[in-house]
This record gives C-alpha cells, structure tokens and sequence, in this order.
C-alpha cells in the first residue's frame, strides 16, 4: 500500500464513533464504539518513551492515535508521526489530534510498515509500537478474539525490523506485547539492537506478568536488563499508586518504578 499523508476530517455526528478520556482527562480519544478499542497499553506504551524536546517520534500501527496523544502530553516538546494501515483509523487519529489541539505535533500516514520503514529509515529518535498480540494460526474468532489484534501479512519480526530501520543509530525503540512471546520478541530485537530492558506488567500480586514492555537501542551492544516492572492492580482489583501515577498523573514508566513500581 503506498503511503499517504491524511488529513483531518470532521467526524461530528458519526454515530459509530465514541469520546473517551486518558491520563486523567488529559487526552480526549474518539475511537470506534465496536471491535478494538485502546485501552491501558497504548498509555503504558507511551510512558516507557523519554522523548525530549525537539525529538522526533515514530508510532507504528498508531490505530486512533491513543499512544502518540498519551506521549505528547506528557512531553510536550516532541513530535510524532503515526503509520497506521487502515485508512479510516488513520483519519480517525488526524481527527483527534486536531481535538487535542497537537495536530501541528502529530501527523499521521497510511500505509503498511513496509513501506514507512522504506520511505522514513533512519529519521526518528524514538520509535513505539504496539504490534497485533496473536500470530494467525493461535488465533480463534469463534471465540472472540478481536481481528485487530491478529497478525495479517506482517509478523512480529517484521514490526520489530520496521521499527529498527526507521529509528536512527542508538535510537530506542519500544514496544509492549505479549509475555508468552517474549522470547521471539527478543530473538528479532537481538539481531539489530542492544541494551535491552524487559518491564513486566503485573495484573496483581502473585499473578504472572500477561504483558511486557520492551525498550532497546539500534545499534548498541549492552547486556539484557530485566526490571522491576510495574502491578496493575492490588488484591482488591484497584490500581496500584503506581499504576494511577502513569495511567492518570501521566508520570514516565521508568520514574514510576523508581518509586515502587512493583
């Protein structure tokens, strides 16, 4: 699919279209009221970034832009560039980044990665991307597993290319996935990058981490860090102090952890 810029579009009155609010009201999200919708992953996401200033930033497979909103409140001196497959999705995030008023710091192109890793290799300081969870063959619709989150013509090694090709040289990139896939996630980050840091995400005390964030460097040759990682929840289903500092108080995942993350 050949990459295009898109624009914004007024989307008033589209009754298959909701508001929700991240980061504590901080970003205002209008997503589809039906099949994937962003939840807390794209703000974990978003939290493991340092981007600063005057950095650029790429988000692949930005869906409604919840990621690439998320990291531009929280540091307001970088821009993103969000890559989304789907066209409508694609105007869906050009929609809300004029909502947040950030529509001069986050553009969005559709087209596959592929193609923005070919058009954009090398520009991007940072790099984020939340890949489709289940390979085709693991995956059941029958039982409800959402289209979104099933791997389609691209598989996990080639997000983790595509988003090595468009960083620069020690660059980071970071994503979040599956933890029973984290050995094949390391496995194609180990070709291209180093310095890697593994955050587990805990759902509660003394339950396995469902989830990881993965942060490495293009380029760098530096030992496997595993972190302290981040709880979820508490016994009684709330959100650990921790998890309300990076889900609503827009607080960084690493400064988080250095606070009691776990």
């Amino acid at each position: 699919m050949l990459a295009r810029a898109i624009r914004a579009t007024d989307g008033a009155g589209d009754a298959g279209i909701g508001e929700d609010r991240l980061l504590g009201g901080r970003v205002r999200l209008r997503q589809p009221r039906r099949g994937y919708r962003a939840a807390i992953d794209p703000v974990l996401l978003a939290a493991a970034v340092p981007a600063a200033p005057g950095e650029l930033v790429a988000d692949l497979g930005t869906g409604a832009g919840a990621a690439a909103l998320c990291l531009l409140a929280r540091c307001p001196g970088c821009r993103v560039t969000g890559f989304e497959l789907q066209p409508g999705l694609a105007a869906l995030a050009a929609d809300n980044a004029r909502l947040n008023g950030l529509e001069d710091r986050f553009s969005v192109v559709a087209g596959d990665i592929a193609r923005a890793a070919q058009d954009w290799r090398g520009r991007f300081d940072r790099v984020m991307a939340n890949p489709p969870y289940l390979p085709a063959a693991r995956a059941d619709m029958s039982a409800g597993d959402d289209p979104a989150t099933v791997e389609g013509g691209a598989g996990l090694g080639d997000w983790v290319r595509a988003a090595l090709a468009l960083v620069r040289p020690k660059g980071t990139v970071a994503l979040i996935h599956r933890a029973d896939r984290l050995d094949e996630l390391l496995a194609h980050l180990a070709a291209g990058a180093g310095g890697i840091v593994v955050l587990p995400l805990w759902p509660k005390p003394g339950l396995a981490a469902k989830r990881v964030v993965v942060c490495a460097r293009r380029g760098v040759r530096a030992p496997l860090t595993l972190g302290p990682g981040l709880v979820l929840h508490d016994a009684r289903g709330c959100y650990t102090g921790a998890a309300e500092q990076v889900l609503r108080a827009a607080q960084g995942l690493f400064e988080a952890q250095s606070h009691g993350g776990v």
